[in-house]
């Protein structure tokens, strides 16, 4: 296991649409520990959900890459707890996965690989998912099937703007990683237990040598652009 604890940062985003912290810099890809390219939902929403495909296999010098819809993030839980739930595609020098990761408050954040092989080209359907009638419960669903019991989020219920963005982490080294993903039929949950909407993007993240291509209404590429 591998823990993504930092790469969660980007999950700060509030009402206002703020990016993450550093996002959208004059540096180049490998001056700063994370890097994204994606978007933040314009409205809050009680889930997300996308079709995520690697295009090519990541090149990963150092640490990791990613590609992940998610809600939550540091300081969004009760009394600025840390608190989040994501899902996607991770990357390492050594192979691809399907992942999620959870963290409640008071507790580290935990790294589950749910696939822990994925090749260049295949397709995964990844959900993060209110519990209908259960308010501030949690599923993960993978494929359409879900890979987690309940997961109590305090304080989360009709709070938290969806992202959906691909990252990279340098590892502490100054050094570039590449990626190409694809992220089809991006979806937000109007009420708890489903109601699917097209995402409504808002703010972009694009940092320096990475770009969000829009294919569709509701998929676009995020890529390395070195």
């Amino acid at each position: 296991m591998r823990l993504l604890a930092a790469a969660t940062a980007v999950l700060a985003v509030v009402a206002s649409s703020s990016g993450p912290a550093g996002a959208g810099s004059a540096t180049s890809c490998g001056d700063r520990a994370y890097t994204y390219a994606g978007y933040a939902a314009s409205g809050r929403a009680h889930g997300a959900s996308a079709a995520l495909t690697a295009l090519t296999a990541p090149a990963v010098a150092n640490g990791h890459v990613a590609a992940w819809v998610g809600v939550g993030g540091p300081r969004q839980g009760p009394n600025g707890a840390d608190e989040w739930l994501q899902v996607g595609i991770s990357g390492f020098a050594d192979h691809s996965a399907v992942y999620y990761e959870l963290t409640q408050p008071g507790a580290a954040p935990r790294y589950v690989e749910v696939l822990p092989s994925v090749a260049p080209g295949e397709s995964h359907r990844v959900t993060v998912l209110e519990i209908r009638h259960r308010p501030n419960w949690w599923r993960v669903f993978v494929d359409h099937r879900s890979v987690t019991d309940p997961i109590h989020l305090p304080a989360s219920h009709g709070r938290w703007h969806p992202i959906a963005t691909a990252e990279s982490w340098n590892g502490g080294a100054a050094s570039c990683n590449s990626f190409a993903y694809r992220f089809g039929r991006v979806r937000s949950a109007t009420a708890a237990g489903g109601g699917w909407k097209r995402f409504s993007a808002g703010y972009r993240f694009q940092d320096r040598g990475f770009r969000v291509i829009r294919v569709a209404r509701a998929s676009f590429i995020a890529r390395t652009d070195f």
